[in-house]
């Protein structure tokens, strides 16, 4: 790097700050502009918010650092098997969590959906949520399946790309930088910059709308726990792409277990809340125990330079 304010930071630091300082930039602004957070807006704004990361890795790859291209990120579309723990896998984990939510004491089986009814009432109109109980009433497994197919249709497609624009920093450029730590060290200190930088969306009510300001730690700890999930699929992918099918499948879904649960709140329930968490510590396990004891070449006893 040329000698500049910059030139004595590192790569992944200066990539952590310009992307918090125009991601929080734009939050406040939205905020300012938007104080009744209204949903159509919002969504407008979070869409905006996923590519700020890509946004940043350009700036520094290609104008501080001068890079030629952006090869060293692992954009590439060769395909393997691990694409599909990444696609429809994701979705799989998403509905054990609803198994998972059912064992919570104050959390019951509703495949009537009226349970997701009730927890829309507050959100919709009267004439919209009458409009919903007919549609769910009429035929709640139709519904069901199209969400899944949906969730698999967005994950590769649209969805996808939004969760290139997170991708590209997180499992590109910070797995790039990191690639000295062991896949643990690694996998905290991304999961924990990746939560905290989702802070002011969630001070905004998403995801925890019943607790911002506790959902802000919830969603610093639910980030660090599923990293290891998405820095082990960005590995066995051998690129980029293969988190980001991950990310745009699990947005796409992530709602699912709150259609099939009654009872709960924003922290207890759903793929996000504590039962979540829990069906994500599993999966994790399972993964390490077939990382060690059954692949030709596990990659969580090692440094990310060595495991890929």
């Amino acid at each position: 790097m040329n000698g500049n304010i910059f030139s004595k930071m590192s790569k992944v630091n200066l990539f952590i700050l310009i992307t918090f300082s125009i991601s929080w930039t734009i939050a406040l602004l939205f905020y300012l502009l938007f104080p009744n957070i209204d949903k159509v807006p919002f969504t407008i704004m979070a869409a905006g918010y996923m590519f700020v990361p890509t946004l940043s890795v350009l700036i520094v790859d290609l104008l501080i650092d001068k890079k030629k291209s952006l090869k060293s990120l692992a954009i590439n579309l060769n395909p393997n098997w691990w694409y599909m723990a990444a696609w429809p896998g994701i979705i799989l984990l998403v509905l054990f969590s609803t198994i998972i939510s059912v064992l919570w004491p104050t959390i019951t089986f509703s495949p009537d959906m009226t349970g997701y009814i009730e927890r829309m009432s507050s959100q919709l109109q009267p004439d919209q949520l009458e409009m919903m109980k007919a549609q769910f009433q009429h035929s709640p497994n139709e519904i069901i399946l199209k969400t899944l197919l949906m969730a698999l249709a967005a994950g590769i497609s649209i969805n996808a790309i939004a969760g290139l624009g997170e991708e590209i920093g997180w499992r590109g450029l910070m797995v790039r930088e990191y690639k000295g730590l062991n896949f643990w060290s690694a996998s905290l200190r991304i999961g924990f910059i990746w939560g905290l930088w989702h802070s002011p969306l969630i001070l905004m009510g998403h995801n925890y709308p019943q607790h911002p300001v506790l959902g802000v730690g919830m969603m610093i700890v639910w980030c660090i726990l599923i990293t290891p999930l998405f820095l082990f699929i960005r590995i066995k992918t051998h690129s980029v792409v293969g988190a980001a099918i991950m990310h745009g499948t699990m947005n796409a879904c992530a709602a699912m277990p709150l259609l099939l649960i009654s009872g709960g709140t924003d922290l207890t329930a759903g793929f996000t809340g504590f039962t979540g968490m829990i069906s994500i510590a599993i999966a994790i396990g399972i993964m390490v125990l077939f990382d060690l004891k059954f692949s030709k070449h596990s990659i969580t006893n090692k440094t990310i330079l060595d495991g890929i």
